[in-house]
């Protein structure tokens, strides 16, 4: 069996020293107008700070009130204007073809960006993304280092 693997198209590296670096990062690509049908997969250890950057990235979009992880629900929609937001996480998935079983396929169809934490528990089941987001904490998990993959010509365009 041949698994396709998508191409990177392009790559940038970020240390984040502190939160503020983090929230500044999510602003810029929020004011980014190829966010809006994006797919965006973060991958990191427990703790790495995925679901923080997805809240900062969620708050300079404008989303108001408290932004919960759907680590129990599986998926937090969100409606800004005529932007609709989906935020995953699979983190309790033991098996990939449970994306399909939770009916993700219907979700992964309709248009709007798309927020994925732990993409690889529904390996070969989702999308190719347009950007991958890695996520490292530093030795003494303060700092962070992120590494941001472009997948698609829409990646690309969100690359910082």
């Amino acid at each position: 069996m041949t698994i396709d693997h998508p191409d990177i198209l392009g790559t940038r590296t970020l240390a984040w020293t502190c939160e503020a670096d983090c929230a500044r990062d999510a602003a810029r690509m929020a004011a980014r107008r190829a966010l809006r049908g994006a797919l965006v997969e973060l991958r990191g250890p427990l703790g790495a700070g995925k679901t923080t950057f997805v809240r900062h990235l969620l708050r300079a979009l404008g989303v108001p009130g408290h932004i919960k992880s759907p680590t129990y629900a599986l998926a937090e929609p969100y409606r800004i204007g005529d932007l609709d937001i989906t935020h995953v996480d699979l983190y309790r998935f033991d098996d990939p073809h449970e994306w399909v079983d939770a009916g993700l396929r219907d979700v992964f169809a309709e248009p709007g960006l798309k927020l994925v934490e732990w993409p690889e528990k529904a390996e070969g089941q989702l999308p190719v993304p347009d950007l991958r987001l890695h996520i490292v904490p530093d030795a003494n998990g303060l700092g962070r280092a992120v590494r941001i993959e472009a997948l698609t010509p829409r990646g690309e365009e969100l690359l910082p």
